[in-house]
């Protein structure tokens, strides 16, 4: 008997996914101030940038959705790799997110060296600046090491694209275990932040030749749109918020946004004409707290898809290089 329940406890060890190697209380004895440092660090940032939440979200997606949560997405291009960061999908990506991580990652090194992982303050820091902008609280269990390649030549076809059709989408996110409720919960991330002119001028100049914009615009949002991406070919930096009712605040207006021809990206205004995803929309927009529930239980996969534990990953001493 005692020998079987060896065998059977050796199996269950090996046979668990990685997730299951995650805690909640990881760090309580090794860095029993890492909530805390982590906190304070995204709090101050908040304040004196009000762009670093949804920057962190986005890099978070673009962290996990690619190969795993493991902070691949944080390395800089040595003259030996081009990293992921480099990757065109990822150059618009914002700096207030990536300075975000390297400040909590040197508070940390000082009070807890060589402990924590890049990965874990990236997963945490989103969360908590979700929560700070309003949106849901979910659990981040903790223990992911970081990854130990970054390539920019990996990242074509991982990632959603603001003209994606729905197809497309559902194909990019069930590829990595995401049911179509669950990408267009993860889609209400959309609620904050905003969208570089170039990822949309198509659909509001020269649409086509009777048209000047998407007709799926409502037609004083296309002016607005036309007028502030006027200068986007001089200034490329030129962006407008996702959300134009509530743009910092983290809710389920992106939904309600849909119908009223709100919708900033194709790919936004693609789930509300798809019978696949329009449920979702209409549900999301009508209920916040079904929106809320369903976009923390989605997070809570995202932040532990394809991380790395143990021998796999890593401890970085700087986020954006390998040791």
């Amino acid at each position: 008997m005692a020998v079987l329940l060896i065998a059977l406890l050796t199996f269950l060890s090996t046979a668990l996914p990685a997730e299951c190697r995650l805690y909640s209380n990881y760090y309580a004895k090794s860095c029993p101030r890492f909530a805390q440092i982590v906190q304070d660090t995204v709090t101050n940032k908040q304040i004196t940038s009000p762009t670093t939440a949804a920057a962190t979200l986005r890099l978070f997606f673009h962290d996990c959705l690619h190969n795993g949560c493991d902070g691949s997405i944080l390395i800089s291009s040595s003259p030996f790799n081009k990293a992921e960061r480099d990757a065109d999908i990822n150059l618009s990506l914002p700096g207030d997110a990536f300075d975000v991580v390297v400040r909590a990652k040197t508070a940390l090194e000082l009070a807890c060296p060589n402990t924590v992982s890049c990965a874990d303050i990236l997963a945490v820091a989103t969360r908590d600046l979700v929560t700070m902008m309003g949106g849901p609280y979910y659990n981040v269990p903790l223990g992911r090491r970081d990854g130990k390649s970054s390539r920019a030549s990996a990242v074509e076809g991982t990632l959603p694209r603001p003209a994606m059709p729905v197809s497309q989408l559902i194909q990019v996110f069930g590829s990595r275990g995401f049911s179509v409720q669950e990408m267009v919960a993860l889609s209400g991330a959309h609620t904050i932040g905003f969208a570089h002119c170039k990822e949309f001028n198509s659909a509001i100049y020269n649409y086509s030749t009777s048209l000047q914009s998407d007709p799926e615009y409502n037609p004083r949002y296309a002016a607005g749109l036309r007028s502030a991406c006027a200068d986007y070919e001089k200034n490329p930096t030129l962006s407008v918020f996702n959300d134009v009712m509530t743009p910092n605040k983290f809710d389920n207006a992106y939904f309600q946004n849909l119908p009223k021809g709100l919708g900033l990206l194709k790919s936004d205004r693609a789930l509300l004409n798809d019978p696949r995803t329009r449920p979702f929309v209409e549900l999301y927009a009508k209920d916040q707290n079904s929106f809320f529930q369903a976009f923390a239980r989605a997070m809570e996969k995202l932040s532990v898809y394809g991380i790395q534990t143990g021998r796999k990953g890593e401890i970085r001493h700087r986020c954006d290089e390998f040791n």
